[in-house]
């Protein structure tokens, strides 16, 4: 067992051809050193090398856990603390510097990709905050019942589409702005509207659907008044628009005003159910779901069920 004042980082690589692995651990092993933490890191190379690394961890007795990558990074490692009983999980502090392809969980906190030493000093300073998380309940082809938990938002429709496009081509251009644009240009090719049925609150939706957020935190830009520790969780729900509408909506995307476009009906709940049609896109944490749900899901918030660090 180790010391339960060492971190244990786990860093995930950031893709694609513009970045620098090395150099970018390089940076952040200068600063740790500078503050004089004690740590232990392991590389991860994929998604199933995060369940079984954080397991490894939590199993040998770290209890700060520094995740050094992005949302599904993150979203994995919730996952796996989740599944351990509560007084373990209770235990573990929980914190991120970015470093993947969307950090967006990280950027409601004021993490930057840039400030490493920053983000480093203000997790010395170990402020912790319960947060909640938001999660998925449905069956699968086979009639289990599953669920899935997540940091930031579930999309369903053509944003879940939009931010798959985006993972894509921003493991091409390495720019964010470049990568949005371009996975925009894509929607002439992909469907701009889903049959759904959705009961939010007293609230009943049967009709076509472009796109629904429902937002544990940012969602990226979608859900913008969301906050992981008000046990709700934030809903849009927008309408098929007219094509000149749907230009102005996503410019209203790009520049973070998505509530102010007038197709977007906004909700606040503790759980919604939903049915859409079969092969619908469903996104987590920006990655799609790889067992599609088979009839309605419940989506519900589990209140301060983490311990986050946050910035001073």
């Amino acid at each position: 067992m180790v010391d339960e004042k060492k971190w244990g980082i786990l860093y995930c690589p950031k893709d694609g051809f513009l970045s620098n692995p090395q150099k970018r651990w390089e940076r952040v092993e200068r600063s740790l050193k500078a503050h004089n933490i004690d740590f232990d890191m392991i590389q991860s190379e994929n998604s199933a090398g995060v369940d079984r690394l954080i397991r490894m961890m939590i199993g040998n007795g770290y209890r700060t856990i520094i995740i050094f990558g992005g949302d599904s990074a993150l979203n994995d490692t919730i996952n796996c603390l989740m599944h351990e009983k509560k007084e373990v999980r209770e235990s573990i502090v929980l914190g991120v510097i970015p470093n993947g392809v969307m950090n967006d969980f990280a950027h409601f906190w004021g993490f930057e990709e840039d400030n490493i030493e920053e983000t480093i000093g203000w997790l010395k300073e170990r402020r912790i905050r319960k947060i909640d998380l938001g999660c998925i309940r449905y069956k699968n082809r086979e009639g289990e019942g599953c669920h899935r938990y997540f940091l930031n938002c579930i999309n369903i429709g053509l944003i879940a589409t939009i931010m798959n496009l985006r993972r894509r081509t921003r493991n091409i251009f390495g720019s964010r702005s470049l990568s949005f644009i371009f996975s925009f240009i894509l929607l002439a090719f992909q469907r701009l509207d889903f049959h759904m049925h959705i009961k939010i609150n007293t609230d009943e939706i049967k009709r076509k659907v472009m796109t629904v957020c429902i937002g544990n935190a940012l969602g990226y830009g979608q859900t913008p008044n969301a906050v992981p520790y008000n046990g709700q969780l934030d809903v849009s729900v927008v309408y098929h628009p007219e094509v000149t509408q749907l230009f102005e909506g996503i410019y209203l995307f790009l520049r973070g005003r998505f509530l102010n476009y007038k197709s977007v009906h906004p909700y606040r709940t503790q759980e919604t159910t939903i049915h859409v049609e079969p092969r619908t896109l469903i996104g987590i944490d920006g990655r799609l779901m790889s067992k599609t749900p088979v009839g309605p899901f419940k989506v519900i918030v589990e209140k301060e069920v983490i311990n986050f660090l946050i910035p001073t």
